[in-house]
């Protein structure tokens, strides 16, 4: 297990304008799994690369356990990486291709054949082992990839796009095996993923990271709960931003005032704010009381599992999902009240939009 940590990290590529990696700066506790998450072009695949030792930073460090590792050659670093395009030897076998590490240590046959017979049963594939890669399916060739990474034992497992080129039912098998075998070394793990789905599955916590700048490291709920920019929020599925001013105790909005509920340690400083919450917080209710507020029924679609109503408040419009248990009795136009949980309200800074 090793500890990771990434200071100002920063690569500027010949002939570019704008850093590819900004000053990322990242503490990675060892034996965890965290996601470099985020569209294309944000600087993750390069941030990989660099802790790889595969392309050196213009400026910044990259520490193992407290240790520079800028000076120490790709592979000297014991950082392995899986490539989004598996790198299968199309002329060796698959015996040859995951002991193909160990064998360019020098290690004798008989050790190498166990060792590959080893991490075969991992990735659950024992029974290829004389077959060549053009005779494995996709999925297949990801595990074996995985396991030719594994058996020599790095101290850094790095996963480019792990589950890019694969269909939904051979990704949600990836990721099993990827949990399983991470938590039966315990080796840290770092993987680059642009679907927020892996991210939130595999990851103990998520870098976010848009045009080579961190945007929010944290676990995975607080993307959803306590997003740091209303660009974090919308890049996570948030629908629902009102311009509110917030004077310490309550949201004012040009509708009605909410009660924020901080978590501890929390401080907004008075001043424009954006409110926002999720869909699935918000309540439909009958009568007046606190956090509620009037509008109207501006849509309602039942989607089976569940049914999105969208609410006019004023200048304002919100999305409110009710679960197939709670139906909606008011139609199109129908006069209705949503309340606001106190403690599922979250307040993040004012970028557009007057009062």
């Amino acid at each position: 297990m090793t500890h990771v940590e990434l200071d100002a990290l920063t690569k500027l590529y010949p002939g570019t304008q704008r850093p590819a990696v900004d000053r990322l700066t990242l503490d990675i506790e060892s034996g965890r799994i965290v996601a470099f998450l985020g569209p294309s072009g944000s600087g993750k695949t390069t941030a990989l690369r660099m802790i790889a030792g595969l392309i050196a930073p213009n400026s910044g460090d990259v520490r193992f356990d407290g240790e520079s590792v800028l000076a120490v050659p790709a592979e000297r670093r014991s950082a392995v990486m899986v490539f989004q395009s598996h790198v299968l030897f199309p002329y060796m076998n698959i015996e040859q291709n995951v002991g193909f590490g160990l064998q360019m240590r020098g290690v004798d046959r008989a050790t190498i054949r166990q060792k590959v017979r080893e991490m075969l049963e991992l990735v659950r594939l024992p029974d290829i082992s004389q077959r060549r890669p053009s005779q494995l399916s996709g999925g297949q060739q990801q595990r074996v990839a995985l396991a030719r990474a594994l058996i020599t034992e790095p101290r850094l497992l790095l996963l480019d796009e792990p589950l890019s080129n694969l269909d939904a039912h051979l990704r949600d098998e990836m990721r099993d095996l990827i949990l399983h075998v991470q938590r039966q070394f315990g080796i840290t793990t770092i993987m680059v993923t642009h679907d927020q789905q892996d991210a939130l599955l595999l990851a103990d916590r998520i870098a976010l990271m848009f045009e080579g700048n961190l945007q929010q490291y944290a676990i995975p709920t607080d993307f959803y709960r306590r997003p740091v920019s209303e660009r974090v929020a919308r890049f996570f599925g948030g629908l629902n931003f009102i311009p509110a001013t917030w004077t310490g105790e309550v949201a004012q909005t040009a509708k009605a005032n909410f009660r924020v509920a901080l978590p501890a340690g929390v401080h907004v400083p008075p001043g424009p704010v954006t409110l926002t919450i999720r869909p699935e917080h918000i309540q439909l209710v009958a009568e007046d009381g606190e956090n509620t507020c009037p509008g109207f029924m501006h849509e309602c679609i039942y989607m089976g599992t569940h049914t999105r109503c969208k609410v006019r408040l004023g200048l304002y419009e919100i999305e409110a999902t009710s679960g197939a248990d709670r139906p909606v009795a008011v139609g199109e136009g129908g006069a209705v009240r949503v309340y606001l949980p106190p403690d599922r309200l979250w307040l993040v800074p004012r970028e557009k939009g007057p009062d």
